[in-house]
């Protein structure tokens, strides 16, 4: 059996400054002797398992090879959480993709919150071929973003809005140089929010495909609908209209197997998580590949 995952102990000495973007309780530290690495510490929602699924999610990533933020579990002040390594260094800064969005796209408004129905595929493929001169470095782009839309639909991530993604650039002499950022925020994933009842009732009457299928994603498929398809959705209306960019990596997933899951997850410290939330998150997670599977059949 694998070592559970560990947990950093942060203290408050170490703490930088707050965090007010995103409407959790959170702050950036640095260890001492890290002078430039810093760290964003997040309190999970109240009655949530987000911290465990940040921290699953994060290893999910690395096993399937997708560019992430790094993230290890945590405490503050008795308080459990998770630590996420920030990414934004050596001069690089994070443009959000509502802001990419807001520069290339007619008419998009950066700062609404909620049914933001442009945030669609299409716009974000269209912004980042505009980003680009170069249709290779574009292409290299839009095949990143495409695996973390397959990430998301693998593990149920419903909070992939505008402000989850982003451009990493810095600047070179008088111009900017940027590719896409890491993947980040991924608490809305693998029923994080459930109770256990419900979790339980959903496992014995075999509905964890209709909790999948009725998830709705932040990311839209037409500018005319109110609401965003399911992950699940979105990749396989993805996997038709840009086969090139999804099949690649969708190809990543053959790396995945229902024991390698189990084990990423059952890593977390029992403490951590509850039986009914380890079951469910597996069983999601062998649903949402089942059908990531189908796709290309």
């Amino acid at each position: 059996m694998l070592d559970p995952y560990p947990s950093v102990e942060v203290k408050a000495e170490w703490m930088l400054q707050p965090e007010a973007m995103g409407g959790k309780e959170k702050f950036w530290y640095r260890q001492p002797g890290e002078s430039e690495t810093s760290w964003l510490f997040k309190y999970p929602r109240a009655g949530t398992g987000e911290y465990w699924a940040e921290k699953i999610v994060a290893e999910i990533a690395a096993l399937l090879r997708i560019q992430h933020a790094r993230v290890e579990l945590a405490v503050f002040n008795d308080r459990p959480g998770t630590t996420t390594e920030s990414f934004a260094r050596k001069g690089r800064e994070l443009a959000h993709g509502n802001q990419v969005l807001a520069r290339k796209i007619r008419g998009y408004d950066p700062d609404l919150k909620y049914g933001q129905s442009m945030h669609t595929l299409s716009n974000i493929v269209q912004a980042l071929d505009s980003v680009y001169g170069s249709a290779e470095i574009a292409r290299t782009a839009k095949l990143r973003i495409a695996e973390y839309v397959v990430l998301d639909a693998l593990i149920g991530n419903t909070d992939r809005h505008h402000e989850n993604w982003g451009l990493l650039r810095r600047r070179v002499g008088d111009r900017w140089k940027s590719r896409v950022a890491p993947s980040f925020d991924h608490a809305s994933s693998l029923g994080r929010e459930l109770l256990d009842e419900y979790r339980d009732r959903l496992l014995a009457e075999n509905r964890i495909g209709s909790y999948a299928e009725k998830g709705r994603g932040a990311v839209y498929w037409s500018e005319d609908k109110t609401h965003g398809p399911s992950p699940l959705e979105l990749v396989r209306r993805a996997a038709r209209d840009y086969s090139d960019l999804f099949r690649p990596a969708l190809t990543k997933l053959e790396k995945l197997d229902e024991s390698s899951m189990g084990d990423l997850v059952n890593r977390v410290p029992d403490g951590w998580i509850s039986p009914s939330a380890r079951k469910f998150a597996i069983v999601l997670m062998r649903y949402n590949l089942e059908q990531l599977r189908r796709v290309f059949l």
